[in-house]
């Protein structure tokens, strides 16, 4: 879950390849995943079968792409808060599922992908998007949804893009006078003392330490430092859910009280 930003700062736009033909097909559809779920009580979960070259993740300033087949490397955008998704992939048809780009276990015919993904975008459903081994897991809902039928196995390509879905806060009349009108008063020594010590968090669906340190630093690269003042407590829960370990951090699950370092 490393951290680094891509190289020339003044560029709005960069790609890294994914699929190159230097990585042997058996690992093309490897161990990374892209994972739909949403959110609510009725958890029902889509796997996109194979992957996209790239992802591209839009802040208000500027547009990154990660790479998602790197080794052990994952491209962050240092200091921004990403808003938008997307990609261009593929569903391929039943005759090109053994591709050693498609994840068996995942195959769907590519017209029921398009039908579950089109009904998630037209009733505006909430979803998690998690991509195993980088930083993307947020709560986001689709945007934008294309598809094209081409040749004779029946495969789709598709664009798809999501936006992160934040909590809205709507105020009446009443309530936003009120907070105008809100005086600021003066700190004492003790509040001041308060504001530098540790403070607790209590994991939420949808939360990675990346997004937790974000809301909490400014910048989810601090993700580190949650880490550290938590491993005892992450790798428990982790075991506790039936994995070996949390992948660094990578697993996080609801209810477990960690420790924010000043």
């Amino acid at each position: 879950m490393g951290s680094e930003q891509n190289a020339g700062k003044k560029k709005n736009h960069s790609s890294v390849s994914m699929l190159s033909d230097k990585i042997p097909a058996r690992k093309k559809a490897g161990g990374i995943s892209i994972r739909l779920v949403t959110v609510g009580k009725k958890k029902k979960k889509f796997t996109f079968p194979s992957l996209p070259e790239k992802i591209t993740c839009k802040s208000a300033a500027k547009y990154q792409s990660f790479d998602l087949l790197s080794q052990g490397t994952v491209k962050v955008p240092k200091g921004t808060d990403v808003k938008e998704i997307s990609w261009e992939g593929e569903f391929f048809g039943k005759t090109k599922k053994k591709e050693a780009i498609v994840k068996k276990s995942a195959w769907k015919k590519p017209s029921d992908c398009v039908k579950t993904l089109e009904n998630y975008m037209k009733k505006g459903t909430v979803l998690n998007l998690l991509v195993t081994g980088t930083f993307i897991n947020m709560d986001v809902t689709i945007s934008s949804f294309q598809t094209v039928a081409y040749g004779a196995y029946g495969n789709i390509r598709y664009t798809i893009s999501f936006v992160e879905k934040k909590p809205l806060k709507i105020y009446t009349t009443k309530e936003k006078k009120k907070t105008r009108k809100k005086k600021t008063k003066p700190r004492n020594e003790a509040e001041q003392v308060q504001e530098t010590a540790d403070t607790s968090y209590v994991v939420k669906s949808g939360d990675s330490l990346w997004k937790i340190a974000q809301a909490h630093y400014g910048s989810g690269a601090q993700w580190t430092r949650i880490y550290d003042a938590n491993a005892g407590t992450i790798e428990e829960a982790a075991r506790q859910h039936g994995r070996a370990d949390s992948d660094h951090g990578h697993w996080i699950y609801p209810g477990t009280t960690l420790t924010i370092p000043a």
